[in-house]
């Protein structure tokens, strides 16, 4: 099981249906949970699939069309109950900052928790989350609205240090660390151990892409180059392209079309229109111009972002 694994709380368009739910998913990683959109249900699909809520440190709103916002002030209501603690930021534009905040005033009053906005400019790329081994950044996408898509990257981890040849050639402890980065050991002798003597391999550093609501666009494909895993709405199949133009989506095809040129080892399609009673036609259909894993997504679904396997769903 790797660092990072993706849970689906909702993939359906803007009318819920009895098979699915608007949109949301949750990043997890190391045990922090990330909620990327927040259609309604979500706090319940999050009791569902035994998602803690104090566990939940950010959320990401891609765009202000209420299938992707409107579980929110119940969710973030919601945690206040469970006295949730620490900080959860809102990543947000500015109208939804304001709207949602003046919702929280009047229905919650105080909360439990810090509540911190983060404001997104929808027409800039921008770093929204800046740590020592993780970032988070925000692009543009191209929808009716101004919309944001979020790319999440692990940043290059050290490498595992062998104990017992750290131990054998008297590596101080104080020194590890700079093992585990890349360092050669320098004995007292002045010999030299080289590093690939003392670590093997670091783990692969993982990457994933959200691209929320969008017509499919070569600009987006370039801005999430390379990534692991890429989330792309795919609201419609090849019998409602024109549709697709016209309401600013993306058909399933185009959607394998963007994982392609951006070179990634794995597409998720969802935000299913629907007048889709059976999501593998759309799947069929991103599988003829993607070689890589397709998988459509469906409630309750988990999947590993370090080697494709699914569970749940």
């Amino acid at each position: 099981m790797s660092d990072m694994r993706l849970h689906i709380l909702g993939c359906g368009s803007a009318v819920p249906t009895p098979r699915h739910n608007p949109s949301c998913q949750v990043l997890e990683r190391r045990g922090e949970l990330m909620m990327i959109d927040c259609g309604e249900g979500a706090q319940s699909m999050m009791r569902r699939m035994r998602l803690r809520y104090n566990r939940l440190r950010h959320i990401f709103i891609s765009h202000l069309h209420g299938d992707h916002c409107f579980g929110l002030p119940g969710l973030l209501s919601t945690m206040a109950l469970h006295e949730a603690g620490g900080t959860v930021t809102v990543h947000i534009l500015r109208e939804g900052a304001d709207l949602f905040a003046r919702m929280m005033e009047q229905f919650c009053g105080p909360v439990s928790y810090r509540l911190e906005w983060d404001i997104l400019d929808p027409a800039e790329r921008r770093v929204i989350v800046d740590r020592d081994d993780f970032t988070v950044e925000s692009f543009p996408l191209y929808h009716r609205v101004a919309c944001c898509g979020f790319l999440f990257r692990e940043k290059a981890k050290p490498r595992h240090l062998l104990g017992d040849m750290a131990n054998f050639y008297g590596v101080p402890h104080y020194r590890r660390q700079e093992i585990r980065m890349g360092a050669d050991f320098v004995m007292p002798d002045g010999t030299v151990i080289p590093n690939d003597r003392l670590t093997r391999e670091a783990d692969p550093a993982l990457s994933y892409a959200y691209c929320s609501d969008t017509m499919a666009a070569k600009r987006v494909a370039k801005v999430v180059e390379g990534v692991d895993t890429l989330y792309h709405e795919a609201t419609y199949g090849d019998d409602n392209a024109a549709l697709a133009r016209k309401r600013g989506h993306s058909t399933a095809r185009q959607a394998g079309e963007i994982a392609a040129m951006a070179g990634a080892r794995r597409l998720v399609i969802g935000h299913y229109s629907k007048r889709y009673n059976d999501e593998e036609q759309l799947r069929r259909e991103a599988a003829s111009v993607f070689a890589g894993q397709v998988i459509a997504a469906n409630e309750g679904m988990t999947i590993d972002l370090g080697n494709g396997d699914i569970a749940g769903a």
